[in-house]
């Protein structure tokens, strides 16, 4: 199952407990990428965002939007990091793949501050923890995988706009 915040993870048990007098059905999770283990009330899985590790041809779109041109993001950081935050909030892997390659191309292209380059760690992380399950790699290779991608569609995409603006005949 992959929880929208912190990622990936394996379904320990679904159990029921008696919190403050109410019974409940809840899943254990256990978010291996940071050792963390959480508990979603089943009747708010839906709620939270909770749903099932894409299948072969999700990770194939996923991975064409990784390797896609960068999409619009406000020139302002601050608005960027907004606007970038609530995209992971969504819990859609299509919105966290598109987050994770627009920082990445700006990283190469002009840096990144810090708070979004912490954001670009943690999208990171949640997006390899899924890519583990999904391709059935182990974490690290699963982070390499992503890095290699991201890294070598950035260097085509810089070499290219580098190409472009040799090409264009010099202002008259």
């Amino acid at each position: 199952m992959v929880y929208p915040h912190h990622g990936a993870g394996q379904v320990l048990k679904k159990e029921t407990k008696d919190i403050l007098g109410e019974k409940r059905e809840y899943l254990t999770i256990k978010i291996l990428h940071n050792d963390m283990t959480v508990m979603v009330p089943c009747e708010n899985a839906g709620k939270a965002g909770l749903r099932r590790i894409i299948d072969e041809d999700t990770v194939k779109k996923v991975l064409s939007v990784l390797t896609d041109d960068v999409s619009e993001m406000p020139k302002n950081w601050n608005r960027r990091f907004k606007h970038n935050r609530d995209k992971i909030k969504t819990g859609d892997i299509f919105e966290l793949a598109e987050v994770v390659r627009n920082l990445a191309l700006r990283e190469q292209d002009k840096g990144l501050s810090t708070g979004e380059k912490q954001m670009f760690t943690r999208a990171k992380k949640i997006l390899a923890s899924e890519l583990m399950y999904a391709l059935e790699k182990g974490e690290d290779e699963a982070e390499a995988h992503l890095d290699d991608l991201l890294l070598n569609s950035g260097n085509e995409k810089l070499a290219a706009a580098a190409a472009a603006l040799v090409a264009e005949p010099a202002a008259s």
